[in-house]
């Protein structure tokens, strides 16, 4: 009798048990194909960390400006501007840049500039559910790194079904560290110039500049 009402469960809408890879793919095309159409993307933010064991749970509200490979990223009182190339991280209160030249294999933790496309290489997926989130309906789909030696073992999507947009996104850390990005205001196509993505020296003649290339 508990198998078959597990079975009938099974074919309840919004109780599919992650087992479906072909749902998910379809569904990540779709995300893929109208992301790839936005020249950029401005996007409002809430960032999340949390670790239950150690009692930890503390939220920040950043902000981002996207133009293909580049980015500029502000969060907890840090300027990040990155040309595709060359980073620079200003942290504003100590007033001080630092100066990379990143590795993007090197990334432990979830990289707000990569949260529209990270899904696109180096993952299997499987298609959870959809849900009813404040009115709007949600495609839930995990992701779980093909390499893994990487630092968390699943990275939760959740994606908007009205316009296929990503609405937000949650790393499950092995070491009990988990983080969340939520996008609260998103617009897309504005006009940016290629300068807004590097560190104006200029302007900032009092910032002490460590260049780590």
């Amino acid at each position: 009798m508990m198998k078959k009402i597990l079975l009938l469960i099974a074919f309840i809408p919004g109780f599919v048990f992650g087992q479906n890879p072909e749902k998910a793919k379809e569904i990540l095309d779709q995300l893929s194909t109208k992301t790839k159409t936005y020249t950029t993307i401005e996007a409002d933010f809430s960032f999340a960390m949390e670790n239950q064991q150690e009692d930890i749970q503390e939220q920040y509200d950043g902000d981002i400006s996207i133009k293909g490979d580049k980015y500029k990223v502000n969060l907890m009182d840090v300027d990040t501007y990155f040309d595709g190339k060359t980073m620079w991280t200003h942290m504003i209160d100590a007033e001080e840049v630092n100066v990379d030249e990143p590795d993007p294999e090197d990334e432990e933790t979830l990289n707000p500039a990569k949260i529209f496309t990270i899904y696109e290489t180096g993952f299997k997926y499987t298609f959870v559910g959809e849900k009813t989130k404040d009115g709007v309906v949600m495609y839930h789909i995990d992701l779980y790194p093909i390499n893994r030696d990487k630092p968390y073992s699943r990275i939760k999507l959740e994606i908007k079904k009205n316009d296929m947009q990503l609405n937000g996104i949650k790393q499950i850390g092995k070491d009990g560290n988990n983080y969340t990005i939520l996008i609260k205001n998103m617009k897309t196509n504005t006009p940016m110039a290629d300068n807004m993505f590097v560190f104006d020296e200029a302007a900032n003649p009092d910032v002490d500049i460590i260049d780590m290339r």
